[in-house]
């Protein structure tokens, strides 16, 4: 992990913060490699985005499906740290309203989610920013990295 986001880490541990993003829990689902680490958070901002924005955009009972998925991927990148788990909280409350018809509950439940998906993005920005650069090539065809120049 880079000594800086371990510096923020500890420094909100101390504050008795836990942090959005729990970079044990990463470091553990991504072997202990930078890369891969890097790989990880950059999925996650991208497919955060783009559900929400998918969310926001659906019927209710259409939008349990992307809620689902989102769900899952905030718990890859840190579900113990409160930012991810409350993504998983908040997509798991959505997927709820919109399943069991609660229309009247969905602007709420989209409110939530979407503060929590702002927040957890944050963070894996920032934790982007103490990492090795490295440029993702663009698409599912492709999972191979090449290096900055």
């Amino acid at each position: 992990m880079p000594e800086a986001a371990r510096q923020a880490f500890d420094r909100g541990a101390a504050a008795g913060l836990e942090p959005v993003i729990d970079v044990d829990h990463l470091a553990r689902m991504t072997f202990g490699e930078e890369r891969l680490r890097v790989e990880v958070l950059a999925l996650f901002d991208r497919q955060a985005g783009r559900l929400l924005a998918r969310i926001a955009e659906a019927a209710p009972r259409e939008a349990a499906a992307f809620a689902h998925t989102l769900l899952g991927s905030a718990r890859g990148v840190g579900a113990r740290g409160v930012g991810a788990w409350t993504v998983a909280a908040a997509a798991a409350a959505l997927e709820r309203v919109a399943v069991d018809n609660g229309d009247s509950a969905f602007p709420g439940a989209l409110e939530r989610l979407t503060t929590a998906v702002g927040q957890a993005r944050i963070a894996a920005r920032e934790l982007l920013a103490d990492c090795e650069p490295v440029s993702v090539i663009p698409g599912p065809e492709h999972s191979q990295r090449a290096r900055k120049p």
